[in-house]
């Protein structure tokens, strides 16, 4: 009774060797890393050269060592990650989770006081400047950090604080605090932050669009509403005034919608500086 012997060829393909479990890997990593380190020369006009980057540049380092942290973290070799990564914020001051998700293409601009917490998500093309913190509201295990969607902009010292999603191609200004959902294409100012600008006004990154794929890196260049919203109310004070100086009693007119995009501070500084009760003269 002859004995059938077993088809190794299915398993030999199956299970493929040690060499070709390592490579591929490695590959993968060194062009995120080429494309880290070429992303820098399309967002900050200082870089001059290869060398004067991979050298003087924390936020580049501070990205290569997650990598290659973060492959640690996956390979369950967490001490070794958690030591990496505290060697990386020594020499960086730049701390980021190895066990935070990033995506390609993502630069640190100056980098200092950088925080990125452990649940964090970055999708690709994210630009973050120093002192941005995407933390968690939670001592709760499982998702508790922000996820940033692809291509977008954080100004210094911003905070994105919990869970929260901020969409593609989102502008946050410098010192905003973030603790809500952001769509898409929106830019985001203030404490908390709001999404500010007209439709016509806001950015766009959509199909189709003059800046379609371009990076936004205006992030000083945001809209104040607040101080908007208190230039239309000392414009109506003033105007109010002078009726009152004029007729003796305000009118009975309807107050105006004001539109804060439109009131703007040579609107309002004329007639409030030479209003009576301020201390100025009427004209």
């Amino acid at each position: 009774m002859t004995r059938e012997q077993p088809d190794m060829t299915s398993q030999t393909q199956a299970k493929p060797n040690a060499a070709q479990t390592c490579t591929a890997p490695a590959a993968s990593l060194m062009a995120t890393l080429r494309a880290d380190v070429g992303c820098v020369f399309a967002r900050d006009p200082a870089a001059r050269n290869l060398l004067e980057v991979l050298t003087t540049y924390p936020g580049v380092h501070a990205v290569i060592l997650h990598r290659v942290a973060h492959g640690l973290w996956r390979r369950r070799l967490r001490y070794g990650a958690r030591l990496l990564s505290f060697l990386s914020r020594m020499l960086t001051q730049i701390d980021i989770h190895p066990g935070a998700r990033i995506g390609q293409r993502f630069f640190i601009d100056h980098g200092c006081g950088v925080v990125i917490g452990e649940t964090a998500e970055i999708g690709d093309d994210v630009t973050l400047y120093h002192g941005v913190t995407l933390g968690g509201t939670s001592w709760s295990a499982g998702k508790r950090h922000p996820t940033l969607g692809n291509g977008v902009v954080v100004g210094a010292g911003a905070k994105i604080l919990g869970p929260v999603t901020v969409g593609a191609n989102v502008r946050v200004a410098a010192n905003s605090v973030v603790i809500d959902d952001v769509t898409p294409n929106m830019t985001v100012v203030g404490i908390p932050g709001r999404v500010v600008l007209p439709k016509a006004q806001r950015r766009s990154g959509s199909a189709g669009a003059s800046n379609a794929g371009v990076i936004d890196l205006d992030h000083h260049r945001m809209p104040d509403p607040v101080g908007k919203a208190l230039a239309c109310v000392l414009e109506r004070i003033a105007e109010l005034e002078q009726r009152v100086a004029c007729d003796g009693a305000p009118s009975a007119e309807a107050c105006r919608t004001c539109d804060p995009d439109d009131c703007v501070e040579p609107a309002f500084v004329k007639p409030f500086m030479h209003s009576p009760t301020y201390g100025g003269k009427s004209e």
